[in-house]
């Protein structure tokens, strides 16, 4: 087992408050599927405060992609509502940086680029319900072997709003063809998490050409003949938006890698009481 699996495998046995140590001090930069059971794990996205409004809008429109979960004061890089202590400056394992609709670069924290014109979004995570199904008896690939759900973009149009568009972005798993509608009974109640699938079925009916060879995230398995995909709304479709856009500056979590909260899965509202 290499150091990165140890470091997983670790990883899964410890708290939330515990797991954001071990990410602030840079021990874990891994992916964080199958942590943190119990509770909701977000997206991130941080804006210059001229953005907000359009921003906020855009997840309204598109709840299914972005339910929005929480979003910090200008200039206060805490999220206050989601849990103990949570810092967006160091709190999350891997961000990406973007200039000018483009990919700059990765870093392990932004302490050094945060300033008092900066607020923070989080928006739910389909790595909440997959506690569920993990509980229920299925098997899901990423997390046994410590890989990046893959993500596609696709051509369902997202709802405009200012400089967000584009398309969304979906998460796949594979079931089996007899466990659709369990899948899909498991995962409806989870609304801070996306939910159900948004499809189930074959890719190229949502303008996936190639399933092997994802935008972002690991290669899936292959497919068996009694199996079949499921594809969900993604939290990472701002991301895609932000890529369309004429934003000069932008930062998110790298996909996969994600903010943990101390909100519970089945929270009503999440908002830490």
């Amino acid at each position: 087992m290499t150091q990165i699996e140890n470091l997983y495998k670790e990883a899964q046995n410890l708290n939330n408050d515990q797991l954001r140590k071990i990410i602030r001090s840079e021990s874990f930069k891994g992916q964080t599927s199958g942590l943190s059971k119990n509770f909701l794990q977000t997206n991130l996205i941080i804006l210059d405060k001229k953005y907000a409004l359009d921003f906020m809008i855009f997840c309204q429109r598109n709840p299914k992609s972005c339910p929005l979960v929480g979003v910090t004061n200008v200039g206060d890089p805490f999220f206050r509502t989601l849990g103990n202590d949570i810092d967006v400056r160091h709190d999350v394992p891997s961000y990406n940086i973007y200039k000018n609709g483009k990919l700059f670069k990765l870093t392990n924290n932004i302490s050094d680029i945060w300033n008092e014109n900066l607020l923070a979004f989080a928006i739910g995570c389909s790595f909440t319900f997959e506690h569920a199904l993990v509980k229920h008896g299925f098997q899901i690939d990423h997390i046994i072997n410590n890989k990046v759900v893959p993500m596609y973009k696709t051509n369902i149009k997202n709802q405009v709003s200012g400089p967000f568009q584009n398309t969304m972005v979906v998460s796949m798993r594979i079931f089996k063809k007899q466990h659709i509608n369990e899948v899909v009974n498991i995962c409806q109640p989870f609304h801070w998490a996306h939910g159900k699938p948004i499809h189930v079925g074959d890719p190229i009916e949502i303008g996936i050409v190639n399933v092997n060879n994802p935008d972002w995230g690991d290669k899936p398995k292959n497919l068996l003949e009694d199996e079949i995909y499921f594809f969900w709304a993604c939290g990472v479709t701002p991301q895609n938006a932000i890529l369309d856009s004429d934003i000069p500056f932008c930062i998110s979590h790298t996909p996969g890698h994600m903010l943990i909260t101390d909100i519970t899965e089945d929270a009503e509202i999440p908002i830490l009481q």
